[in-house]
């Protein structure tokens, strides 16, 4: 069964917080938490496939960030490797058209953008508009004024991502309009 943007809404409707794992021992510990997505932050061509089992194995959704495997390169070719090599529910991207190619292959496609000043925060309304990501990512995501700003500008909802640090910045990107946060910072997993 395709994981679509209405299966991540409702998993992050029942539990806001993403977990973001860099390692197997990441990925371990998080099977005792109630996140229900995780991100892959780390693997290679060699091995995604057997960690993406392992997070199908504990019944969570995984989302590879295809621009953090050593091996795969910048091209489209890369979504293809994921789709046809592995159970991924999806990818993140920084890169437009590996996104546009995520969406050609029914796989969840997350933009991730790094709101750094105004020409990326343009950038990204205009990248937006043109490749319809499913999902954006904000980093940081303590940016909560930007969050707020961006759920009007963009149709594709938002998970605030990068030095969330505590509760309470997790209830300010949440009310500021993210759907979700991702962390990889584990004492956040099980707020």
């Amino acid at each position: 069964m395709q994981f679509s943007i209405e299966s991540l809404i409702q998993c992050t409707e029942e539990y806001p917080i993403i977990a973001a794992i860099r390692d197997i021992e990441g990925l371990k510990r998080c099977e005792e938490t109630d996140c229900k997505i995780l991100f892959i932050l780390f693997g290679d061509i060699c091995n995604i496939g057997d960690i993406v089992n392992k997070v199908k194995d504990t019944g969570k959704h995984a989302i590879v960030d295809i621009d953090l495997i050593m091996g795969l390169d910048s091209k489209e070719a890369a979504v293809d490797f994921i789709k046809r090599n592995t159970d991924a529910d999806g990818i993140i991207s920084i890169k437009p058209a590996l996104i546009r190619r995520a969406k050609e292959l029914s796989l969840l496609a997350i933009q991730r953008s790094f709101m750094i000043d105004s020409l990326a925060y343009d950038k990204l309304i205009a990248q937006s508009r043109e490749y319809s990501p499913d999902v954006i990512e904000i980093l940081p995501g303590c940016l909560f004024k930007v969050i707020k700003s961006l759920s009007k500008e963009v149709k594709a909802p938002l998970i605030a991502s990068g030095l969330i640090r505590d509760k309470t910045d997790v209830i300010n990107a949440l009310k500021s309009g993210a759907v979700a946060i991702s962390t990889s910072s584990e004492k956040i997993w099980s707020l």
